[in-house]
């Protein structure tokens, strides 16, 4: 063999070697959220402050940079979420998001005043994220739901 042919079929190995350890990554497990609290509510909006918390099945670490999501309160609509930062996540780890989000009350309303008077209502998010690693990023959709308190004070 020539050096020439040698160095191609070196860099052809390294090329199939790097491409056959990349593995796509897998979507978060939701795995529920706390500490929701109620604050700045009028008749019209409110701030929610929560925890979303999930955990990365992944064997490597992924960089999470986007998400974005609606937040439907018993079936009824209540507000979209945005994250716009990019923050590592650890592999096989669990992790929190901070989330804070303005609500519309009267869509709270419609979906019961349960929320109100603080008993346990469906809170469902369903949305897309931006996961990675080495630059590379593809959509992970999300679909998560449960029962959760949403104390007034």
């Amino acid at each position: 063999m020539t050096k020439r042919k040698l160095v191609g079929a070196a860099i052809a190995i390294i090329l199939l070697t790097t491409i056959a350890s990349c593995k796509k990554p897998v979507g978060f497990e939701y795995r529920g959220i706390n500490n929701v609290k109620l604050e700045n509510a009028s008749l019209e909006k409110a701030t929610v402050m929560l925890n979303m918390v999930y955990y990365n099945p992944n064997s490597f670490g992924v960089n999470l940079k986007h998400v974005d999501c609606d937040v439907y309160v018993d079936s009824s609509y209540i507000g979209k979420y945005t994250l716009d930062t990019l923050m590592h996540i650890d592999r096989k780890a669990e992790f929190t998001i901070p989330t804070t989000m303005n609500i519309n009350v009267r869509s709270l309303l419609q979906g019961g005043m349960f929320a109100l008077l603080g008993k346990k209502v469906n809170i469902s998010v369903k949305g897309n994220s931006r996961v990675g690693k080495g630059g590379i990023f593809v959509n992970v959709p999300f679909n998560f739901s449960g029962q959760y308190a949403i104390p007034l004070f």
